[in-house]
């Protein structure tokens, strides 16, 4: 059945029932404060606890299979030397490498501008030679 329309705790409010939580009449039990009947069963219950289930031949067996495997994977994929010339640049030598390819190629666009504009003033096919690239891309 659904609930009855009202307000929460209306119904012990009428009866005339205080709806306030109240504190503990006494001291909290913990374990420390607990009965001995309660200390006995924890020790009783921590003396049953099974033994672990792995013999301790198959624990040793698991170790040195997994070293094994850690020594071929060692083998099969070793760790890449250190190359100090990989390591990465400081960004204002980049930059400063962007600018000189920057100026390389803008110096090669000017000479050929100049030659094909004094071909074009001299009335003949501009011969431009052909310069290395300058930057290439993946």
């Amino acid at each position: 059945m659904p609930p009855a329309p009202g307000t929460v705790g209306s119904a012990a409010e009428a009866a005339g029932l205080d709806t306030k939580p109240t504190a503990p009449a006494g001291p909290v039990k913990t374990r420390e404060t607990a009965s001995d009947g309660y200390h006995r069963a924890l020790a009783a219950h921590r003396e049953a606890v099974p033994p672990p289930l792995m013999d301790p031949a198959t624990a040793e067996a698991t170790q040195r299979q997994t070293k094994a495997m850690r020594e071929l994977s060692r083998r099969a994929f070793p760790e890449p030397k250190a190359d100090p010339d990989d390591a990465p640049a400081p960004i204002k030598a980049v930059q400063a490498q962007h600018r000189r390819q920057a100026a390389a190629t803008e110096a090669a666009a000017l000479r050929r501008a100049r030659a094909e504009r004094a071909a074009q003033q001299a009335g003949t096919t501009p011969v431009v030679a052909r310069t290395p690239l300058l930057r290439t891309t993946a």
